[in-house]
């Protein structure tokens, strides 16, 4: 597989070259005068995060409830941890459990109406009301209000502390689970790693990409700074190729098997926070990537992306393009230029600690209890 490329601005600011450059990877002295940089910028982030928390903890700041039961959906770092997956998890099994459940989400990247995870989820849950608003306690009393949900699920919501939660689920990606040991800018760490203190359940996404060594080392630092929470591994297993209906950003396009494309040679590409998760999916479909090219997350396609994705595509002799589904629904078409474009439907599958996470979301559990107060 070809190496990373971004498609619209220097490598050094696609999504793999900050990690590349946070992480060490990149060497040199120009490197490393630019880690210093961040690491400067990191100390007066750090410490507003900090005092955000303390304010929140010691009821400096307001804390909202909703009507109904709240079931938050975060992670610890910058980038795409499978979030998405497992917000559509939790509410097919809320559904499945009689609750009529709603999503909640900041919206964040839209620009008129719905942003790419919401498209996402209309696509996957069509019939689950999503409400998106800067201002998640009002969009929460919105969900109840207007749709009646008894349930609601927030995405991206560890670090939005404004609405009171019943569960706090936090996902690690095996790949880079402590952001480098760095808050944002020097790292990929959202907030100080003490905050996991606040988890119920952390999930260990794409653990297939870890050796057991190396799961066991990230949960016995999970242990330590979170004793209480439920421990869960989950991989992102893919189900089959799919398109947007043409012209839209609906599904009801056409469907293959995954291994319409094995063997065959593909352009891919994403827009997501981390691509490297894709490009294991790629890997593990078996398919002969031979260019990948990187957007910034939450990327806006312009025509002009697409024109030079289909001309890319000829030229490498590629006989299809491959992305997420994230980015499916913002492209709505089958077809750049005279080659097919798919999407790789995932699913999250557990691999360890099911039991205990459904036992968090149990109907009869106290979840479903009027919160208690405080």
């Amino acid at each position: 597989m070809n190496e990373p490329r971004e498609a619209n601005s220097a490598a050094l600011f696609s999504p793999s070259g900050f990690r590349d450059l946070v992480s060490g990877r990149r060497r040199g002295v120009a490197a490393a005068a630019l880690r210093g940089i961040l690491a400067a910028a990191e100390v007066p982030y750090a410490w507003a995060v900090r005092r955000r928390n303390r304010q929140f903890d010691c009821g400096a700041r307001a804390i909202h409830r909703a009507d109904v039961p709240v079931i938050s959906v975060g992670n610890l770092t910058l980038g795409g941890t499978g979030k998405t997956p497992m917000v559509e998890w939790i509410v097919r099994y809320l559904q499945a459990q009689g609750k009529k459940a709603g999503i909640v989400s900041r919206g964040y990247g839209s620009r008129q109406g719905a942003n790419d995870e919401a498209r996402e989820l209309a696509w996957k849950l069509p019939d689950t009301p999503h409400v998106q608003d800067p201002d998640r306690v009002a969009a929460a009393r919105r969900a109840v209000r207007e749709f009646a949900c008894q349930a609601l699920v927030l995405d991206d919501a560890f670090q939005h502390r404004r609405i009171a939660r019943n569960l706090d689920i936090v996902l690690l990606d095996a790949l880079e689970p402590f952001g480098f040991e760095h808050v944002f800018p020097r790292g990929t760490l959202r907030e100080p790693v003490e905050g996991l203190v606040r988890a119920d359940v952390v999930a260990l996404s794409r653990a297939d990409l870890s050796t057991p060594q190396q799961r066991k080392a990230i949960r016995d630092r999970v242990t330590a700074l979170s004793p209480l929470a439920v421990w869960v591994e989950i991989v992102h297993k893919p189900l089959e190729l799919v398109t947007a209906e043409e012209g839209t950003q609906k599904a009801g396009g056409e469907s293959a098997p995954l291994e319409t494309l094995r063997g065959k040679r593909v352009l891919a590409f994403c827009g997501l926070g981390n691509p490297a998760g894709f490009r294991h999916t790629l890997e593990v479909c078996g398919y002969e990537v031979v260019e990948f090219r990187e957007f910034s997350d939450h990327h806006a396609y312009a025509p002009g992306d697409l024109d030079a994705l289909a001309a890319a595509a000829r030229q490498a002799k590629a006989e299809a393009l491959v992305c997420t589904q994230k980015d499916m629904v913002k492209i709505g078409t089958g077809r750049l230029g005279d080659r097919p474009l798919w999407a790789i439907r995932v699913r999250i599958d557990f691999v360890a600690g099911r039991e205990e996470f459904e036992q968090k979301l149990r109907v009869s559990d106290s979840l479903f209890q009027p919160p208690c107060s405080g």
